[in-house]
């Protein structure tokens, strides 16, 4: 396998992966509308209704797919990114302890942590997307 290869591969993989998480949450957002605006109410203290959650989850799995198949490259890397650069925003307390153990013994903040990880992936993600050969972007790059 050459360098190149390789290289393509890493970032084909990191690219589905991170699509992929947030694709989960956004389908969430249809399977389970009232769950995601209880969160905005007791996260942001704000009322969005059910209506926004489905908004929401549509505009998300619309960034996701551009993101799976390596389109618009620099805007919905970009755009993935700051769609959960906003939750780590709001779990940033959460980072600053995240051994923290409840009462009955369970790591409350390991979610928080991995939030962050998927955050900085993200961002590495469009960091390297000029190396993302393997996208959509890149095969109509080469045919014209």
């Amino acid at each position: 396998m050459t360098s190149q290869t390789k290289e393509a591969l890493g970032v084909l993989l990191l690219r589905l992966g991170v699509a992929w998480f947030i694709f989960v949450w956004a389908v969430n957002k249809f399977l389970a509308p009232a769950q995601y605006a209880n969160i905005w109410k007791n996260f942001h203290g704000i009322d969005i209704g059910m209506a926004a959650s489905y908004g929401f989850g549509t505009i998300q799995i619309i960034v996701c797919i551009m993101v799976f198949i390596g389109w618009q490259r620099l805007w919905s890397y970009a755009a993935l990114a700051l769609m959960h650069g906003v939750t780590v925003l709001v779990i940033f307390p959460r980072l600053i302890d995240p051994f923290k153990i409840s009462e009955r013994g369970f790591p409350v903040n390991r979610n928080s942590s991995i939030a962050l990880g998927v955050l900085l992936a993200m961002v590495a993600l469009w960091l390297l997307r000029h190396r993302d050969h393997w996208s959509l972007d890149a095969w109509r790059a080469q045919k014209s």
